[in-house]
């Protein structure tokens, strides 16, 4: 006989046996396996979503990030949490007497095994909820490539019987809901719903179900017969109307299933990320995080909304970091702007940059730890030249103006580039190195190697260790790392002293001067809060990078503006690209009160003091003994103002260009006084010979090569000032002709503009 007919005939005696309560078959006995079922608890339990979540400190999920590419699967759901209509329509396609039968729906398997003998009517299958579900709990009960013999269907049948004798109902479909197959990837009613409805499970209306029950018949079936059979099946649920436009719904829904998006929140990918690297998820893939919702939503529509005013000046991408003064918890955390970026996987709060001007306030607090100088001390913002090993390295003021004798107070809230080159010449570029690395800043070499651009933030560093190392001022110099596993509520971390409290609080005492900085910021800009804080901002080298970066008593706030290729910005400086993110993160976290200023250390005093008109008179702060009631420039006391040289700096290295017209070429002669202004009465001289037509203006100098020294002479003849000017030659043409204009000299290169010292600020 055909093997077909005799399998065919064997099915329908057994399901006769069976209806008429003849003895079950010996492998029907024996069933799948002795310890099946499992409880259901037991099954709930070992569901793994192939996604990692992450719940922000009240619970709630922030983000799921995948991490099993094997099938998309979301979270169990309860039945309570699953749309009434999808459950009508499961139940009304794959198994109708569901709530009647004990597992196996014999009228069902007996019509089957009917139909299939004899071959009337559709073949059709009689498997119920019970048995597919013991088909996913079991892998010796699931079809393989030829299909279920006979005694593996028996034994799928037991096991639906054994599963409805200890589970209930409910139960079975939720289990069967959350284990089935939809189409392609999807494994779960939550991933079927946030992937191809785009909405919750409980959400899922009359359509969207029927097209979901449907999929469980054929998950990856043709749209026309997906079409025909949810038609089919909204009729049979007293719906026909619904089948209008269904075609085009079923296409768009199924559009959506190769895609990787759910339908969640997607707020923090980076510290997502980060926090599963570092092994912080639980077992349930959950990772629980101290990041505040409210906090982080705000951060990222400050982001996208301050990106968008600046469209067109070349930003496309900024990063947030909110630390908490004192546990160290990450609050909040933006590593992209996310789809305005050119790399939004890119995690921007750790990727290293230039550090521009952000790097000063550390090395204030370290020359006023080592009484070096006081925040009320002078410092000559005048042009100087350094020796940089290769040619002189000659620091330039983000405005390209210098403003004399400025207090250290000025000079730091302002962020003057000249000051803060001289105040490391006290404390060294060795010593603000071994600093900046204890307090976790990634600088990978030495202090000889940045040289006196150090104090201009000449080295790479990430915005997650930048704040927190301003969380170490703001903890009254004591430095401890970012809490990673911090949870809500922690306790005061414990750290290593790097400054006094003294120190520290006068740093922040002058950042958070409104008065102080207004000279390069004015006294109305995104650093003025209404409440205290302490702020700095940072521009580097050709505008790659911005920085805004400060504190509060009670946090940390920091915030990177750019590009992901490093891309130069035109024209946006940390006070317009980052400061008005900062600005808003602020705003938000002090929405509903004011905090007070962190309270005066016992060893800072405070003193009138003043500044013979170069400042207006304060109380100012010092440490110890330190106070002093007046500051006067060093030559203003001695000489009443003795004109000087401001241009060219002495030292100044020249490299005369070839491809410029040798007497087209200049250098600016330009003499002031100790208050940085014009001198008219001065005369000059060129190696010993008188240079222009006497007192007042003198004409550019077209330069030569060689060794010139320029004097600035009194009216009675006293030298008040020298300038040595190496001017390095070449070969022009000149008419027809081709002229050399001498040999080299001694030196570095150009001007000895050190690139690191342009457009800081």
């Amino acid at each position: 006989m055909d093997p077909v007919a005799v399998a065919s005939q064997c099915l329908r005696v057994l399901v006769l046996a069976l209806i008429l309560g003849a003895p079950l078959p010996r492998a029907w006995a024996q069933g799948p396996q002795a310890a099946f079922p499992p409880d259901h608890a037991a099954v709930r339990a070992a569901w793994r979503p192939s996604d990692v979540r992450l719940l922000a400190s009240d619970g709630k999920e922030l983000q799921r990030l995948r991490t099993d590419f094997s099938s998309r699967r979301g979270d169990w759901l309860p039945l309570a949490d699953v749309s009434a209509a999808l459950l009508r329509a499961v139940v009304a396609s794959e198994d109708r007497r569901f709530y009647t039968h004990g597992g196996v729906d014999w009228l069902a398997s007996a019509s089957a095994a009917w139909s299939s003998a004899w071959g009337i009517g559709a073949r059709r299958g009689a498997s119920t909820l019970s048995m597919q579900l013991a088909a996913f709990l079991d892998p010796t009960l699931r079809r393989g490539p030829a299909g279920r013999g006979i005694l593996q269907k028996l034994d799928q049948m037991q096991a639906a019987m054994a599963l409805e004798s200890r589970w209930t109902k409910s139960e079975i479909l939720e289990a069967y809901l959350n284990l089935a197959a939809w189409r392609g990837e999807l494994v779960g009613v939550d991933a079927l719903s946030r992937v191809l409805f785009q909405k919750h499970a409980s959400g899922l209306n009359l359509r969207e179900a029927a097209l979901a029950a449907v999929l469980l018949r054929g998950p990856n079936a043709p749209v026309p017969l997906l079409v025909q059979r949810s038609c089919a099946l909204m009729r049979e649920l007293g719906r026909p109307d619904a089948c209008h436009g269904l075609r085009g719904f079923v296409q768009a829904a199924l559009s959506r299933a190769g895609e990787a998006r759910f339908d969640a929140p997607a707020l923090a990918p980076h510290w997502t990320r980060l926090l599963r690297d570092v092994g912080l998820a639980d077992a349930r893939g959950e990772i629980h995080s101290t990041l505040d919702r409210g906090l982080q939503e705000a951060a990222v529509r400050s982001v996208r909304r301050r990106l968008g005013e600046l469209r067109g000046t070349g930003v496309t991408d900024a990063a947030v970091v909110v630390l908490d003064n004192r546990s160290g918890a990450v609050l909040a955390y933006v590593g992209s702007s996310g789809v305005l970026s050119e790399a939004a996987q890119v995690d921007h709060a750790r990727a290293v940059r230039q550090a521009g001007s952000t790097l000063k306030p550390f090395l204030y607090a370290m020359a006023l730890d080592q009484q070096r100088l006081t925040a009320a001390s002078l410092l000559d913002d005048s042009p100087v030249g350094l020796d940089g090993g290769g040619g002189l390295y000659v620091p330039d003021n983000y405005d390209h103006r210098f403003g004399g004798w400025v207090s250290a107070r000025t000079a730091l809230a302002s962020s003057l580039n000249v000051p803060a080159v001289r105040t490391l010449m006290l404390v060294g570029p060795d010593a603000l190195a071994a600093r900046l690395s204890a307090l976790g800043l990634p600088l990978d070499r030495g202090g000889d190697y940045y040289g006196y651009s150090l104090a201009l933030g000449s080295a790479d560093v990430t915005l997650l260790s930048l704040s927190n190392a301003y969380r170490a001022l703001a903890r009254g110099g004591d430095y401890a790392p970012v809490n990673l596993s911090a949870r809500p509520g922690s306790e005061a971390q414990g750290g290593i002293r790097l400054y006094s409290p003294e120190a520290a609080w006068i740093v922040g005492d002058m950042l958070a001067d409104r008065a102080a900085r207004a000279r390069t910021f004015g006294l109305d800009s995104p650093l003025t809060t209404r409440f205290w804080t302490a702020v700095k901002t940072g521009t580097s080298r050709d505008m790659r990078d911005n920085w805004c970066v400060g504190w509060s008593i009670d946090y940390t706030v920091g915030v990177w503006v750019g590009n992901s290729a490093g891309a130069s910005m035109r024209d946006v400086s940390g006070v317009s690209g980052a400061g008005p993110i900062w600005h808003d993160v602020f705003d938000w976290l002090y929405r509903r009160h004011a905090p007070p200023q962190p309270a005066r250390p016992p060893g800072v005093t405070g003193q009138a003091v003043s500044f013979a008109g170069l400042e207006p008179e304060r109380i100012e702060y010092f440490l110890g003994d330190t106070a002093q009631a007046r500051f006067v420039p060093p030559d203003l006391a001695a000489d009443h103002g003795r004109p000087r040289i401001a241009e060219p700096v002495d030292g100044t290295i020249l490299a005369l260009d070839p491809d410029i017209p040798w007497d087209r070429q200049r250098l600016r002669l330009r003499a002031v006084d100790a208050r940085s202004r014009s001198v008219t009465d001065a005369r000059w001289f060129l190696d010993g010979q008188p240079y222009g037509q006497g007192p007042g203006m003198v004409p550019d100098w077209a330069p030569s090569p060689g060794t010139h020294v320029f004097e600035l002479r009194s009216p009675q003849g006293t030298v008040l000032d020298r300038s040595r000017v190496f001017v390095r030659g070449g070969r022009f043409a000149v008419g027809e002709a081709v002229r050399d204009v001498g040999a080299g000299r001694p030196g570095g290169p150009g001007t000895g503009n050190h690139p690191d010292a342009q457009g800081k600020h």
